[in-house]
């Protein structure tokens, strides 16, 4: 590495642009430790320590289980290690391909600094950031317990927080090496969400099935959380090979990006191009896109996020959908096991059900998070975000001056929040389907549309929410940041809040209790669930429209 390998002003401008999204996470970190550690504190912990110890491995619980012990080992190793690698997916996913996104790149080019130069500062800011983060998580983690006045024992916070910076890093690096061979911001994070949900999948449940449990450390997600840190302390092996594909990823993202040509801006074959150049369906294109280039917003904005689209619907039909069916077959005796020892209490932090039925699998694998992160990060990006770019590039004030009103505009953007929505949900569904007819489980195809129903209107209820955030204040980053922190902790507090008898009515008041509360896999339809979830629709929705409207446009 050359003396100039890192430019201090590249460095310190993307260290700025991350600092804040990190802050909200450690203080939403905090809030949720906070609010899981006091819910334990009053909770029969036998529930958790008499499990058998297979079981209890399986959870990284140890037989002495502290309070602590249970709320890091929920928060940390699932939510929190999520949060802190999705950041650092999000910084390493912008280090190159967000600046050909924007048009940038150019600009920067243009000055006296290699390309290189700018990925690596760009790469040294997200890694700052994330040993930052995870040192502030850290100090939080030791923090919660002094003023709950919780013992954390023997438990190895400061373990857990050296695996989960070890695993952001991969992941960022990771993103970094695609962006820079691909140069497309938006298809480079959702395949690094795609990556880190697979990885996830297989490390917890290869080791279920006879004859695969070694496969599971191809993982990444293995070598965060296998060796169980926060009971056993750090497993150096582990860290090594962690922080080593990170290196390595980093220098083939340098070796990409010498050798690719760069654009100005991120384009290529949108779907409306393709339809309108294509001979056989040049009349379809023209008439979406009308006359005048504000004739079917929508449409435009649903081709140019067709990169996301296809990535998110993909990993939903064969990773969450179809593979999840003959995954159960493979495991169907152990789960049997299992969840016959398992607390239903146990269960509400999966998303509820019970594993020993297909319906409780697909509840839990599927549905619980990885189908409404789906939903509502396309909902973000295809509603909030793309509006937001419109106002922040000048181009949404060429578009007002043509014969169109703010409400329509906004409109057509929920419109494509919509429509990409519907496509990620009926590949969730239909991938469900198939897995189940495939395996021989049964499953009832009303069922699995009607629960797929409730997941499209929970994702569009935390779309609105960042719609009417953007009419609001025309900013993207608050936008999404904090529809993620509502979206997170609306899942959480449904999850642990019913394990307190004085605090359980309360779930009662998140959108996620209507969402899988009343196990719509397992028990059918319930018309009062559906009805909640589109009323607050459509009531985030007014609220969007009524302050896009009212708010001086940047």
């Amino acid at each position: 590495m050359t003396p100039t390998a890192v430019s201090g002003p590249l460095y310190l401008a993307a260290l700025r642009r991350r600092v804040i999204p990190a802050a909200i996470a450690v203080v939403v970190l905090g809030l949720w430790l906070l609010a899981a550690m006091a819910i334990y504190r009053d909770i029969d912990l036998g529930l958790y320590t008499d499990l058998p110890e297979g079981i209890r491995g399986l959870m990284g619980i140890p037989a002495e289980a502290d309070t602590a012990t249970l709320a890091y080992n929920v928060l940390f190793s699932f939510t929190g290690s999520l949060t802190i690698a999705g950041l650092a997916v999000s910084w390493g996913a912008a280090a190159i391909a967000g600046e050909e996104r924007d048009g940038t790149v150019g600009i920067l080019l243009a000055n006296p600094i290699s390309r290189h130069t700018v990925l690596l500062s760009r790469l040294a800011a997200g890694a700052t950031v994330t040993i930052a983060t995870s040192a502030l998580a850290w100090a939080t983690a030791r923090l919660v317990p002094v003023l709950l006045g919780v013992e954390i024992g023997a438990t190895r916070v400061d373990a857990m927080m050296i695996h989960l910076c070890a695993n952001a890093l991969f992941w960022g690096a990771l993103a970094a090496a695609v962006g820079a061979g691909t140069g497309r911001a938006r298809t480079t994070g959702a395949a690094g969400a795609a990556g880190m949900a697979l990885s996830y999948v297989v490390a917890g449940l290869f080791p279920l099935v006879p004859g695969l449990a070694g496969l599971a450390k191809i993982s990444p997600w293995y070598y965060f959380d296998g060796s169980e840190p926060l009971t056993n302390g750090v497993r150096g092996s582990h860290i090594v090979v962690l922080l080593g594909a990170a290196a390595v990823f980093t220098a083939v993202g340098v070796m990409l990006l010498r050798r690719r040509d760069l654009r100005s801006r991120d384009s290529g074959a949108r779907l409306l191009d393709i339809l309108r150049n294509h001979p056989v369906t040049d009349r379809v294109g023209d008439a979406l896109a009308g006359r005048a280039r504000v004739s079917h917003v929508w449409v435009r904005v649903t081709s140019e996020h067709q990169g996301l689209l296809v990535v998110t619907a993909v990993v939903m039909f064969v990773v969450m959908g179809v593979a999840m069916g003959p995954m159960y077959a493979a495991v169907d005796d152990p789960l049997a096991t299992f969840a016959a020892d398992v607390p239903e209490q146990v269960m509400a932090l999966a998303g509820g059900g019970d594993l020993s039925s297909p319906e409780g699998w697909f509840q839990a694998e599927t549905f619980s998070l990885m189908a409404p992160a789906a939903l509502i990060t396309i909902a973000i990006v295809l509603g909030a975000r793309a509006l937001a770019r419109e106002e922040a590039t000048g181009s949404l004030g060429v578009l007002l001056a043509n014969p169109i009103s703010r409400r329509r505009v906004m409109t057509h953007y929920a419109t494509a929040m919509v429509a990409h929505a519907l496509v990620v949900v009926a590949a969730t569904g239909f991938g469900v389907a198939a897995g189940s007819a495939i395996a021989g489980l049964g499953l009832s195809q009303a069922r699995i549309a009607w629960t797929c129903l409730l997941a499209l209107l929970l994702g569009l209820v935390f779309g609105a929410i960042a719609l009417a955030i953007v009419g609001a204040t025309g900013s993207s980053r608050v936008a999404s940041w904090v529809t993620v922190g509502l979206a997170l902790t609306s899942h959480l507090l449904n999850a642990f809040l019913p394990l307190s008898d004085r605090w359980a009515p309360l779930a009662e008041w998140t959108p996620h209790h209507y969402y899988l509360g009343g196990e719509p896999l397992t028990s059918g339809a319930d018309v009062g669930h559906l009805g909640v979830l589109a009323a607050l629709v459509a009531v985030a929705f007014w609220v969007a429209l009524a302050a896009f409207e009212r708010r001086d446009l940047s």
